[in-house]
């Protein structure tokens, strides 16, 4: 039998949606949704929820454990994705998954104000308590399926199709629901603990941003900070992104400068130094050191839809410098949920 910790199968990133015959036996085609990935096990007295990285979960969603004890067969491990879905919005809700680790004693609270679904993409042990990972695919969702008849709103099974055309129709019109992208399986494929055997496409488009901040130094930049004005005129902070290029350090460079200084003898900067942890949106971050420069540089990223909070959650990639635009010419930073 299965017993926590294990590792989950993880997705490559891929640029271009894999066709039916990219995959073993066929593709399989998934929404990748916004939330916390988790799995599931039932020992038959207690419920066991496990994070990605093998942290327990369970204290932080206690509506799922106690419907999975009554609804669920024990025995029974599941993959899938924990969400919380805000019905006013009409779409998924990071932050509110984020709230339930933040929250301390508020944990119950927030269980009833916005409840926790587990949505299921796999199943990798049976009722028997027979591990399933070493039988393809096909057969695990088959097994899924039928676990899942009849099972209580909070436990729905995750769309599976193996058209193309209909994923295509998925990718192009469920972001507005709170979809990533997709995740894209092979039908004959193992469950592989650890191993990045499916691919994953997200929503990337370019946006244009101003430079906050950088790591190293404004003479040889490492990773770039960047930020959006709201509509009050504050600088929000964006992201960090990932290591530049040499090329993209030599065109970085000549454009900083440090900012000015105000009368009490401190940068005129709308940022703290180091950059707070709760700034950066993930678990396990560290306040970051870095330089803050003057606000008069744009450049482009690469991002994907994951936003909230007027950042985007996943590291932007640095595309290139926009010596050709002013930094009012950047669009303004998004409104969130809340704002609007």
């Amino acid at each position: 039998m299965l017993r926590p910790p294990v590792e989950p199968m993880l997705a490559a990133t891929v640029r271009d949606l894999p066709p039916p015959g990219a995959c073993p036996g066929g593709c399989a085609y998934e929404p990748k949704w916004d939330g916390w990935r988790a799995l599931l096990f039932h020992d038959g007295d207690r419920v066991f929820l496990q994070s990605r990285t093998g942290r327990p979960l369970a204290p932080y969603f206690p509506e799922i454990t106690r419907i999975a004890r009554t609804a669920l067969p024990a025995h029974v491990v599941l993959d899938g994705e924990l969400l919380v879905w805000e019905h006013d919005h009409g779409r998924t809700s990071f932050a509110m998954l984020q709230r339930r680790v933040s929250g301390g004693t508020q944990a119950v609270r927030l269980a009833r104000a916005h409840p926790a679904h587990f949505v299921s993409f796999d199943l990798l042990q049976t009722p028997d308590g027979r591990p399933i990972l070493d039988q393809p695919l096909r057969r695990r969702r088959a097994h899924l399926e039928a676990l899942l008849t009849g099972a209580p709103e909070t436990f729905p099974l995750t769309p599976q199709t193996t058209d193309v055309d209909t994923a295509r129709e998925w990718f192009d019109t469920w972001p507005a629901v709170g979809v990533e992208g997709l995740v894209v399986k092979g039908l004959d494929e193992p469950y592989r603990p650890g191993r990045r055997g499916w691919r994953k496409l997200r929503h990337r488009h370019s946006a244009e941003v101003i430079v906050g901040g950088v790591t190293g130094t404004l003479a040889g930049p490492e990773s770039v900070l960047v930020g959006r004005f709201d509509a009050t005129g504050r600088l929000r902070f964006g992201g960090r992104t990932g290591e530049l290029t040499p090329r993209q350090r030599l065109d970085l460079a000549p454009l900083l400068s440090p900012p000015g200084r105000r009368r009490d003898g401190q940068a005129d900067h709308p940022w703290p130094r180091p950059l707070p942890t709760s700034w950066l949106g993930h678990p396990g971050s560290r306040p970051t050191e870095y330089q803050q420069v003057d606000l008069t540089v744009v450049v482009e990223v690469d991002v994907d839809a994951a936003y909230e909070f007027h950042r985007w959650r996943h590291r932007p990639g640095y595309l290139r410098t926009r010596p050709d635009l002013s930094i009012y010419e950047v669009p303004l930073a998004e409104a969130t949920p809340d704002e609007r």
